[in-house]
């Protein structure tokens, strides 16, 4: 089997966890990377043990002609330029969400990749959890009986107090909409990938707490991208979603729940217990399974290592998005997000912000 040879584009907290991920791909090498300077290259290079690193994605290009892929985990706002670069040079790109800012720069992405024969991928992990391919499987077999309604909830409180600065609050790096397209997008994703249906229209109403922060060096910043959202979307087939992501909810951290309710039980996943899958009954006590052999089914039997109690989580989720993308590289069928899956997202997120100025529904 050839080895997929990779190179990195931003070397922060997630470009890490793609070099460590990638590492755990037995098939799979870390190339290069490349930082916004040669000295912070050099710095994650040193600290990753990785070879070669530089300053310019067109250097890196330049010097590995030969790489399968660029995972682009630079900036939000950098991530249309880079992409759309990596592309041109004839290389395939698995790109960090949001996929770029705006659906019009993910619709070019998108006719650009396929007018080259290249494959592009968006870093959308939480499908791939073992829990949440069993939820997927239970309801396409409708054990569940009819799938009618989903609630998803992110929520975090790193920007509650407007001291909380971060380059996403500024809509020149993090965009018009922030909260929707940081971690709504990860709601999207995952209720359509388990429902194996699209979102078609949505009403939203999004909020600021702070409409200025303070940041690191005393000075006010003006805030125009939302802090919260509360999002109410219809599916395909008529079901509908209520979608609540705030990046200020005192005490919660990471805190992604996702519930589907059917005609015969409903299930409960929660991303901070990642290996548990709750299923509610009517006229029995509820059950709450383990991620193990003898409680799984299809897809997400197969990717269970280990026996319950030895928790599957963040990163191996985070693995397995990779791997799946990996496995598309190589010609196979493959769950990863595509990038056409990813601009409908855009699409969406697009449509949550019109939706909120016009206090109206609107069609994707």
């Amino acid at each position: 089997m050839k080895r997929i040879r990779a190179g990195i584009v931003g070397g922060g907290f997630i470009g890490k966890q793609h070099i460590e991920a990638i590492r755990r791909i037995p098939s799979a090498d870390v190339v290069a990377v490349c930082e916004h300077t040669k000295e912070s290259a050099k710095e994650v290079a040193d600290l990753m043990g990785i070879e070669f690193f530089y300053a310019t994605v067109d250097e890196m290009l330049a010097a590995h002609p030969d790489l399968d892929v660029v995972h682009n985990c630079a900036p939000s706002h950098l991530h249309y330029d880079v992409s759309k670069k990596v592309l041109e040079a004839g290389v395939n790109v698995f790109c960090e969400k949001p996929f770029t800012l705006f659906s019009h720069e993910s619709e070019e992405l998108t006719a650009l990749a396929k007018s080259k024969g290249l494959v592009g991928g968006v870093s959308f992990n939480y499908r791939h959890n073992v829990m949440v391919e069993e939820m997927k499987q239970r309801i396409a077999n409708e054990s569940i009986g009819k799938a009618f309604f989903v609630s998803a909830e992110y929520l975090q409180d790193w920007l509650l107090f407007n001291t909380d600065y971060n380059w996403r609050v500024n809509v020149a790096y993090g965009g018009h909409t922030r909260a929707v397209s940081d971690i709504g997008s990860h709601c999207f994703d995952t209720i359509q990938y388990i429902l194996g249906e699209k979102i078609v229209a949505v009403i939203a109403s999004r909020r600021t707490l702070h409409a200025e922060r303070i940041t690191e060096n005393g000075t006010p910043a003006r805030v125009e991208n939302e802090d919260a959202a509360i999002i109410h979307a219809r599916f395909e087939s008529g079901a509908e979603a209520l979608v609540r992501v705030s990046q200020i909810t005192c005490g919660r951290k990471n805190d992604f729940r996702v519930m589907v309710e059917g005609t015969k039980q409903s299930l409960e996943w929660h991303q901070e217990k990642p290996d548990r899958l709750k299923i509610g009954n009517r006229n029995e006590g509820n059950i709450e399974i383990f991620a193990d052999h003898t409680y799984l089914t299809g897809a997400a039997k197969s990717k269970i290592k280990l026996p319950a109690g030895h928790a599957v989580g963040w990163a191996d989720a985070f693995a397995n998005s990779i791997n799946a993308f990996y496995t598309a590289l190589r010609g196979r069928e493959s769950n990863y997000t595509s990038f056409e899956d990813a601009h409908h997202i855009m699409k969406i997120t697009d449509a949550c912000v019109k939706s909120d100025e016009l206090n109206a529904w609107v069609e994707i």
